[in-house]
C-alpha cells in the first residue's frame, strides 16, 4: 500500500504529467524512490528543471493521495500503475498514456479483441441503427466494446452491447465519484455488473472539465485495436480521437453517410483524406483485421530458407531479442497498424517461422 501511496502521490504532483513520470520512474527506479530523491539528484535526470523539483519535494499533494486510496478501498475500485502486470498492453508503450488508471468492474482490459466506437453526441435515427447493428454483428467475435459513456452514438454502443452480452467499457472524462452525464448513472452500473466497466485517469475529485474529454480520447484510441466513427460533424470530438488512434497506428473506420448530412460530413471527409476506411458492416471490420483467418494458421513446418520481406525479418530480429512479444508490442515497435501486423504474423507463421501463443504473444518458431 506504500508503494501505491507513491504511486498516486507522482500523478497528483504539480508540473508532472505522463511523461514527466515515467521519466522520473525510469531514471529513480520507482516512484517510492523518486520522493527518497534529493533535489541535487532529480536535477540530474534529463528533462527535470528547477520548477518541477520544487513542485515535487512540496509534498502537499500527498494529502490528496492519501484521500484517493480511501475512496478506491470503499468503493472496490482497482489502481493500475504503468507498470502493473494487469495494466493494459495497448497502451503501455505510448510515452503520453495514463501513469495511473482506476477501473470499476470485472472486464479484461487485456481481451483478445478490442473495438472503439465513437461519434456524435446528437445521432440520427439512421446513425443510431447503424450502431446498433456493427454492435450486434461485432458480439460474433467476442469483442470488447470501448467507448466514452457520452451521450449519443456512445451510449447507442453501449446499450447494445448489453443486449447483445458483449462487455463493453467506458473511458470517462472526470474521476469515478460521478457519472457525467447524471442520467448514465444507471447505465455505467449495468455496464459493471454484466462483466464491463468504467475507467478513469483522474483522480475521484477531479469533474468533466472541457481539456480532460482529449485526454479520454487518447485513451479510447489506445486501448482498441481499431475504431469506428459512426456520425460526426467536420469539427466533432470524434474527430479527436481519430487522430489520436492515427497518431498510434490504429485502424481507423468511418461509416459514410449522405454528402449534405451536418453529422456526415466528418465521416465522409475522413474517408476521403485517407484517415479512415469506408465500412459498410462488421465484415469489412473482420477481413481487415484478418479476424476471419485465425484458425488457418497451424501445421506448417519451417522451411530451410525461406524468403522474408524487410518487414518480416524486422519482425523477426524484434522476437529474437525477447523470448515472446505480444502484438501491441510489435506494432508499436513496427510503427505500423493493428491489421498490418496481423497480416506480416501470419504469413510468417505460413512460412513457419512465428508460433502465436495464447494472449496474443507471439515467438519464433
Amino acid at each position: 500500500m506504500d508503494d501505491l501511496l507513491y504511486q498516486i502521490a507522482l500523478t497528483q504532483a504539480p508540473l508532472v504529467g505522463s511523461v514527466t513520470a515515467r521519466n522520473l520512474v525510469s531514471y529513480c527506479g520507482s516512484a517510492r524512490e523518486v520522493f527518497q530523491a534529493n533535489k541535487k539528484e532529480l536535477l540530474k535526470i534529463p528533462g527535470i528543471g528547477e520548477r518541477t523539483v520544487q513542485a515535487i519535494l512540496q509534498r502537499d499533494y500527498f494529502k490528496a493521495a492519501e484521500d484517493e486510496i480511501l475512496f478506491i478501498e470503499k468503493h472496490g475500485i482497482e489502481p493500475l500503475f504503468y507498470l502493473d502486470k494487469k495494466y493494459p498492453e495497448r497502451l503501455r508503450h505510448f510515452p503520453d498514456s495514463p501513469v495511473m488508471l482506476y477501473c470499476k468492474g470485472n472486464i479484461d482490459l487485456n481481451a483478445p479483441r478490442t473495438i472503439g466506437i465513437v461519434g456524435t453526441r446528437q445521432p440520427t435515427v439512421h446513425g443510431i441503427g447503424i450502431c446498433e447493428e456493427l454492435v450486434e454483428s461485432l458480439a460474433d467475435y467476442k469483442v470488447v466494446i470501448v467507448s466514452g459513456l457520452a451521450l449519443g452514438i456512445d451510449a447507442v454502443a453501449h446499450r447494445k452491447s448489453l443486449q447483445t452480452g458483449q462487455p463493453t467499457l467506458g473511458v470517462l472524462g472526470h474521476g469515478l465519484a460521478q457519472i457525467y452525464p447524471y442520467r448514465h448513472k444507471q447505465l455505467a452500473a449495468q455496464m459493471i455488473e454484466q462483466g464491463g466497466g468504467i475507467l478513469s485517469e483522474l483522480g475521484h475529485r477531479a469533474g468533466p472539465e472541457r481539456e480532460h474529454f482529449p485526454m479520454r480520447n487518447r485513451i479510447i484510441a489506445g486501448l482498441s485495436d481499431a475504431i469506428i466513427v459512426v456520425e460526426t460533424a467536420l469539427q466533432g470530438g470524434s474527430v479527436i480521437t481519430v487522430n489520436f488512434a492515427n497518431e498510434y497506428n490504429k485502424d481507423v473506420f468511418a461509416v459514410p453517410g449522405r454528402l449534405k448530412d451536418k453529422f456526415s460530413q466528418g465521416c465522409n471527409h475522413l474517408i476521403k483524406t485517407h484517415k479512415a476506411a469506408l465500412i459498410e458492416n462488421a465484415s469489412d471490420i473482420a477481413y481487415t483485421m484478418r479476424w476471419t483467418e485465425s484458425g488457418a494458421k497451424k501445421g506448417f513446418q519451417q522451411e530451410l530458407f525461406v524468403e522474408l520481406s524487410e518487414p518480416e525479418k524486422t519482425v523477426v530480429a524484434l522476437l529474437g531479442r525477447q523470448e515472446a512479444m505480444s502484438i501491441d508490442q510489435l506494432t508499436f515497435e513496427m510503427r505500423v497498424t493493428n491489421s498490418e501486423m496481423a497480416t506480416l504474423l501470419l504469413e510468417l507463421e505460413f512460412k513457419g517461422m512465428v508460433a502465436a501463443l495464447p494472449g496474443k504473444r507471439y515467438v519464433l518458431a
